[in-house]
């Protein structure tokens, strides 16, 4: 039995042109319209246009800024890298890139994995923090994809995986590999640690959404993993929209007032270097905290690691056989737990937020 992973991503434009740039923000617009009313759909799609327009010379300078997003070769990179694993495992599968907003798009993925012929389909969402606009939508994008095309392979889907027992250890290590290499000292004196995280209109929290809950949850537990007491928390808005209410606070708003004289910026919602690490961090945040008298040290994104990849291998592993996967291991033996996805409840649709997950036991292997 051959098996499909579709690694499903947000995407980004490579290159700065403005008709790539403009179709790209207007895709991603009109994905959110519904935090607006709208006439119609030909009045949604007209207002998605205007804000794109808007927004796009911004982004484009920071796409220079960078020498474009690496983000579509990252993703590449970490699917190429999970096949491999899972194939070293005795599992044959092919994996695909799937873009929520660029090419190739969740469409295009889901096209190419039926022309392979495969005999399974598992939809991963390579989000780690669960939210409305990222992870659900992004599966419902293939749910659409499927439909369009008639075809329903036997499938299961994965949504919020931050509750792995390795991924808070994971990236507290490379946290601690970034300070030592910064000479900086995470419990010092004058030095705070800053957890930036992707920013989520409210609306979608008021209707039930948990990316708060989970961005807060994964905060305490990276925290305490770095014996850290006083974490700052921020989230990276886009005020495109004035009327629009956003996360609080602002990442800009918690680094600027912070009585201290260095901060530890790490990047929680990404597994990826792009332009919100690479131009809103580096360059935009930079410039704000270099002017509050602050030394600003980002901790770089390690989204290919081995030790990544492999607990990747270890939330789909599951999934390639079981219809209601009851649980999987770390490499380490450790036990996790998923159970049926309350964001996104719809049958094949799995989680490890809905349950309550073992305490962390010690390694076997």
């Amino acid at each position: 039995m051959t098996a499909g992973i579709l690694l499903l991503n947000f995407g980004e434009p490579p290159t700065p042109e403005r008709d790539v740039v403009v179709d790209y923000l207007t895709r991603i617009f009109y994905n959110n319209a519904d935090l607006e009313q709208h006439a119609n759909r030909e009045a949604a799609l007209e207002r998605s246009r205007e804000l794109a327009e808007r927004r796009a010379p911004g982004l484009m300078e920071e796409y220079r800024e960078i020498g474009g997003s690496p983000l579509n070769p990252q993703a590449e990179e970490q699917a190429e890298a999970l096949a491999e694993q899972l194939r070293e495992r005795g599992r044959d599968v092919r994996t695909w890139v799937g873009m929520q907003f660029m090419e190739p798009t969740v469409a295009d993925a889901a096209a190419t994995a039926r022309e392979a012929d495969v005999d399974r389909l598992v939809g991963l969402p390579i989000y780690p923090l669960c939210g409305r606009s990222t992870t659900v939508a992004a599966l419902e994008d293939l749910d659409r994809a499927l439909d369009e095309m008639g075809w329903s392979p036997p499938r299961a889907d994965l949504t919020g995986w931050h509750r792995h027992p390795d991924y808070v250890s994971y990236r507290a290590e490379n946290v601690r590999r970034f300070c030592e290499s910064e000479g900086v000292d995470l419990s010092g004196p004058g030095t705070r640690l800053v957890l930036s995280a992707h920013g989520t209109p409210r609306k979608y929290l008021d209707e039930g959404n948990r990316y708060e809950e989970y961005v807060e949850e994964y905060v305490r537990a990276l925290a305490g993993a770095l014996d850290v007491d006083d974490p700052v928390l921020g989230y990276q808005n886009h005020g495109n929209r004035s009327e629009v209410a956003w996360t609080e606070p602002d990442v800009e708003d918690a680094v600027t007032s912070l009585d201290a004289e260095r901060v530890v910026v790490e990047p929680v919602s990404f597994v990826h270097e792009q332009s919100e690490t690479l131009s809103e961090l580096d360059v935009e945040l930079r410039e704000e905290a270099e002017e509050a008298g602050l030394e600003l040290h980002r901790v770089p994104v390690p989204h290919a690691e081995p030790r990544f990849i492999r607990l990747l291998a270890d939330l789909v592993e599951p999934l390639l056989e079981a219809d209601a996967p009851e649980e999987g291991a770390d490499s380490e033996g450790r036990r996790f737990l998923y159970g049926a996805c309350r964001c996104k409840p719809t049958d094949g649709t799995f989680c490890l937020n809905s349950v309550e997950q073992p305490a962390r036991e010690p390694a076997t292997a």
